[in-house]
């Protein structure tokens, strides 16, 4: 499938087709991670609970690092 970057406001962007997000599960407002790899261009879906958890996580880790860092010992 070819489709062209488009210039979007002082941006660029590229429009993807419905059918494709409709396959991929996705939706106008959903998050995805752009990804280089070996020369590509790689969009996957974020798991916006999944992400939200990892957040809660890191700040509960930063908060308590003290006590979590004698707990390994």
């Amino acid at each position: 499938m070819n489709i062209a970057i488009r210039k979007i406001g002082n941006s660029e962007g590229i429009i993807i087709p419905k059918e494709v997000l409709d396959r991929m599960g996705l939706k106008a407002g959903d998050n995805v991670n752009l990804a280089e790899e070996a020369g590509q261009l790689v969009l996957k879906p974020i798991d916006d609970d999944f992400a939200r958890q990892l957040e809660h996580a890191e700040r509960f880790m930063d908060k308590y690092k003290v006590a979590l860092k004698k707990l390994a010992e």
